[in-house]
């Protein structure tokens, strides 16, 4: 079996991550435009995210937000976000770096990609590379055919990494 020297797999994840990033990073300066709005699902004791302790009590293993109409002061750097959110009524600002991100839907197009943790916090880093699970999975409405749009029925392309990979 060949060794992938490159990894395919990590620079596709971190491109992907870097699409992440661009994507709040419009939030963050000019809002959501339409209907969009994001589901972000995090490992919450990962390295750098930052939760207030009844959160992480709550979410012990990860957590979801929801980004629409009640955040304020997104920020995005190289490495993380950070917003403000309520729960309960208590305004609280959480850090969270891509890198923690397990996935991300945006359910009003559809659009999701499903990431792996990164290679030095998942168990599955000392399985071979072919034993891995797919680094990511990306989910995206179904391109129009020469008979004009998708049909429901055709749902959505989903990609996984491991189809690449040599046995």
């Amino acid at each position: 079996m060949a060794t992938d020297h490159i990894r395919y797999d990590v620079l596709a994840r971190d491109a992907l991550r870097g699409m992440l990033r661009r994507v709040l990073t419009d939030a963050a300066e000019h809002g959501l435009p339409g209907e969009h709005h994001f589901f972000i699902t995090f490992f919450s004791t990962a390295e750098g995210v930052k939760l207030p302790p009844r959160l992480l009590a709550q979410h012990p293993q990860e957590m979801t937000i929801i980004l629409q109409h009640q955040f304020w002061d997104l920020t995005v750097t190289e490495d993380r976000f950070e917003v403000g959110l309520s729960f309960g009524g208590i305004p609280e600002r959480l850090v969270v770096p891509f890198n923690a991100i397990k996935s991300f839907l945006d359910p009003s197009v559809p659009f999701s990609l499903e990431f792996q943790p990164a290679d030095e916090e998942t168990p599955e880093a000392k399985l071979p590379a072919a034993a891995a699970p797919a680094a990511l999975t990306v989910q995206t409405p179904a391109a129009e055919n020469q008979d004009g749009p998708a049909k429901p029925s055709e749902g959505a392309e989903v990609v996984r990494l491991d189809r690449f990979r040599k046995k």
